[in-house]
């Protein structure tokens, strides 16, 4: 196994643990849940602080969720492809939030580090627009605007879904539908 495919492993690991315990997360625990001696971590991590590093950056890595909307039939219905791919966003928006906020709430990211840059999120954003909008693009011809413009639409709607209780939250279909078809019944 190469330093990368071993640097890899002890990070996918790593990542559910941190979001689960934050920083207390033990290298000992970690070692055990990719299947290698504590000191493998050591061989490949100056320390402790390097690997929950390499965690967060994995986490808001864009790469795993535009690959999972580029997987998205374009065979399917265009509902259902916005409703898969907002769901593929959602599970990647809950993996960033669980390792960033576990990390923060233990005292982790506390003053540490430094924000990601606007450049970063910038090209991360073009990723997910980009994928999105190849979603769009077998209805081209019908849309009432560019897919590039429908997709960033589409993620601003998404970005601030609104929180409200458990149990009046708005599910994907119902914002797939109305950001569809609009929010008056019938209307053109």
């Amino acid at each position: 196994m190469s330093p990368e495919e071993r640097r890899a492993m002890i990070i996918a690991a790593a990542v559910p643990l941190v979001a689960e315990y934050g920083a207390a997360v033990t290298t000992s625990r970690i070692a055990r849940a990719a299947g290698i001696g504590e000191a493998t971590i050591f061989r490949v991590f100056a320390d402790k602080d390097e690997l929950l590093g390499a965690c967060v950056a994995e986490a808001v890595r864009p790469d795993h969720v535009v690959r999972e909307i580029g997987s998205i039939s374009i065979d399917e219905p265009l509902a259902q492809r916005l409703g898969d791919a907002a769901d593929a966003l959602a599970a990647h928006l809950e993996r960033m939030g669980a390792v960033v906020g576990s990390l923060h709430a233990s005292g982790q990211l506390r003053g540490r580090g430094e924000p990601p840059k606007h450049d970063d999120r910038a090209e991360s954003m073009r990723q997910i627009r980009e994928a999105m909008a190849d979603l769009f693009e077998p209805e081209r011809e019908s849309l009432r605007l560019p897919p590039e413009k429908l997709a960033a639409m589409f993620l601003g709607l998404l970005f601030v879904r609104p929180r409200m209780g458990e149990h009046d939250a708005l599910d994907t279909t119902e914002i797939v539908d109305v950001f569809l078809r609009g929010a008056i019944e019938g209307a053109k």
